[in-house]
């Protein structure tokens, strides 16, 4: 629930390009309190998967300015040295002014085109979010403390029926404002959450002009809406072929069964940790019966000191026997970008021809859809 509204509420700060003629160079003009005179302000790209830093400038007589030139508008992030957070905005040759508010550096005020008109549009529509997340988040860490689950339950629906409908207000503002990168960072972030089914967000794609598809963000979005269609139910699921524990490329066409389940996990991950007794007592049950199951874990998270290690032990403490691959590099695992996986656990069962039959079914439900295809 956080998680989702930590994201929208990132994205939902950017400015957007508009479909104009571009200009030489762009001119970023900064203005902030002198407190933080003689501190270094930093400008880099947002792009998670591939951050770089594009300048840097050192604030002087409570001013800081930045100027180049990009190919095309993207997603970029300002930063001051000392001071939390950033102020992200879509680059773009075009002349650009900042109020910065160094006590909030994410409600600093950015203008100077029709793109930030757009921006405060999608920030209205965020903000009441973001501060029912802060009041609501501590009624739910109070009600987990008191052990009330029932009014977890109650705030975790209450919150989701907010952010559905905060949903819905973008979904509107998408369609009518399809020429800004910002609208294309929106739906990227909805994909990327399940906030939207891939069709609708197929249709959404398809009415950007071209600029936007042509941008980094329309791009991505592109290959996450190729990875959806390819793993939605009824498609045949993507072939690969990834490292054992010992080294050995296992492919997926090879160990096949008359049932398959991909099993999307990982040693850090606690919903998959906990989930594992249910696929072990699954896979004994139904082994014999032509069950057969890869497991792909997105180890390599950046904070694990040993992940081969750590995922070695996971495979042996959990009893896990069947076949386990993996490049140890996160969510950047080829396999996992094939897959469109943005959180873990994540599961697909396919049919004995390879096709994708069902997804993300665990525990009972896991078991009873065995029983169905192989009982």
């Amino acid at each position: 629930m956080i998680k989702k509204l930590m994201l929208l509420s990132l994205i939902i700060l950017v400015a957007s390009c508009k479909n104009e003629e571009t200009k030489e160079g762009y001119v970023l003009t900064g203005s902030i309190d002198k407190s933080v005179e003689g501190k270094t302000m930093r400008l880099q790209n947002a792009d998670l998967n591939n951050i770089t830093f594009s300048d840097s400038t050192v604030i002087k007589d409570g001013k800081a300015t930045f100027t180049g030139k990009v190919e095309s508008p993207d997603l970029y992030l300002l930063t001051i040295e000392g001071v939390p957070g950033g102020v992200p905005l879509v680059l773009e040759n075009e002349e650009i002014s900042i109020q910065f508010y160094k006590d909030s550096l994410q409600t600093s005020v950015v203008s100077g085109s029709h793109e930030n008109d757009i921006f405060k549009l999608f920030k209205n529509i965020s903000d009441p979010i973001r501060a029912k997340n802060q009041t609501m988040g501590q009624e739910f860490v109070a009600a987990r403390t008191a052990g009330d689950t029932v009014r977890m339950t109650a705030i975790q629906s209450e919150f989701q029926k907010i952010v559905d409908d905060g949903n819905k207000e973008n979904l509107e503002a998408i369609k009518k404002h399809n020429d800004v990168v910002t609208s294309a960072a929106i739906l990227e972030n909805l994909i990327q959450t399940k906030g939207i089914e891939t069709i609708e967000a197929k249709e959404l794609y398809d009415n950007f002009t071209e600029p936007v598809k042509n941008s980094r963000i329309g791009k991505s979005i592109n290959d996450l809406l190729n990875s959806s269609m390819a793993t939605a139910i009824g498609s045949m699921a993507p072939e690969f072929t990834a490292p054992n524990p010992d080294g050995e490329m296992i492919a997926l066409k090879d160990i096949r069964g008359k049932v398959t389940i991909i099993d999307f996990w990982a040693a850090w991950c606690g919903p998959c940790r906990k989930e594992n007794p249910n696929v072990v007592k699954v896979y004994e049950k139904y082994h014999e019966k032509g069950l057969e199951i890869i497991g792909v874990s997105l180890d390599g998270n950046p904070r694990q000191k040993d992940a081969k290690g750590e995922w070695l032990t996971a495979i042996e403490k959990d009893g896990l026997t069947w076949h386990q691959v993996s490049n140890l590099n996160y969510f950047n695992d080829p396999v996992a970008k094939q897959y469109n996986i943005q959180s873990i656990p994540a599961t697909f069962i396919l049919d004995a021809d390879g096709k994708i039959i069902a997804k993300n079914l665990r525990g009972p439900a896991l078991e009873a859809k065995m029983a169905e295809l192989l009982d």
